[in-house]
């Protein structure tokens, strides 16, 4: 089973998106809701794989997103607003937009954690 970080500032969004995975066989083994304690949990916790949204209450995730890429870990965006912040990975990167479905996240995940 596959560990999951999941930075999201909408509690709802956050339960929802737990549930969802674990539908899909992962488990989420940390949540931040703002950036101080995602750029902590993103340095301090064991993880496969994140998921980041996009603006946390107005403040962008890119930093969480560098972290990541320091300690080489794989993530993907989650947004409503089209696309991931300036300065983000090109590409590369799967992006949700938001709202996703089910089978959405299913395909955003294993091409995450197969790459």
């Amino acid at each position: 089973m596959k560990d999951i970080f999941i930075v999201e500032d909408d509690t709802l969004i956050a339960m929802l998106l737990e549930d969802m995975l674990a539908d899909l066989g992962y488990r989420v083994c940390a949540s931040a809701p703002d950036l101080e304690r995602a750029l902590t949990a993103a340095r301090d916790t064991e993880f496969d794989a994140a998921i980041l949204d996009v603006s946390l209450a107005g403040q962008s995730s890119l930093p969480v997103a560098k972290l990541l890429d320091e300690r080489g870990k794989p993530y993907l965006y989650a947004t409503g607003y089209g696309t991931p912040p300036d300065g983000s990975r090109p590409s590369t990167l799967p992006v949700l937009q938001k709202p996703f479905q089910l089978s959405e996240l299913e395909q955003a995940m294993k091409r995450l954690t197969e790459a």
